[in-house]
């Protein structure tokens, strides 16, 4: 008989009152779609073939690409052994300006996180992870380039579906901050 071990580097524990994602993100799209429908906003969703490539999604949801939310979790170096974690969201057409995140945040540095890490935050697998800072230690921070749009695509916490959402709607939902971090 075999006896299970835990891992060597077990992940951190969920914050109180969270729920765990599951592998495919099916609990962040459930909250997604119950935050839309509690607040009465608007969406469609849009099913396709998996796909978690920006470029790729962008192509089989049939929108210009400036119009995908690429979210990604960014480490921000705010002291010798202190740091934040960020949601950088960027148009899609566009790439996260790492320098610009460190200096919103008077940091020494900024860098993408860890898969792990970014996905343990984002409560989805990479390459789904939706535009709205669930996790509490979570800064979102948005590029003033997005809110231009009328309307935003993004996968939900899934890669066989996405979400279209008008940007006022989002801005409203997600209250991010709003900064010039994409090049």
């Amino acid at each position: 008989m075999q006896v299970a071990r835990p891992p060597a580097h077990a992940p951190e524990p969920a914050p109180p009152g969270a729920r765990p994602p599951t592998a495919d993100g099916h609990d962040v799209c459930e909250r997604l779609i119950h935050l839309f429908r509690t607040r009465a906003v608007p969406y469609r969703t849009i099913p396709h073939p998996p796909e978690g490539r920006t470029e790729a999604a962008s192509r089989l949801r049939g929108h210009p690409l400036e119009q995908a939310a690429k979210s990604l979790v960014v480490r921000v170096a705010t002291g010798k052994r202190s740091r934040r974690y960020v949601l950088a969201v960027v148009p899609g057409d566009r790439r996260v300006d790492l320098p610009a995140v460190a200096a919103r945040y008077g940091a020494r540095g900024a860098a993408f996180a860890t898969r792990d890490v970014a996905e343990r935050l984002g409560g989805s697998v990479s390459g789904s992870i939706v535009p709205f800072a669930f996790a509490a230690e979570l800064d979102l921070l948005v590029d003033d380039g997005l809110p231009s749009q009328p309307e935003i695509f993004f996968n939900a916490g899934r890669l066989d579906l996405s979400v279209a959402l008008a940007v006022p709607d989002y801005l409203a939902l997600a209250a991010p901050a709003v900064a010039p971090i994409a090049r």
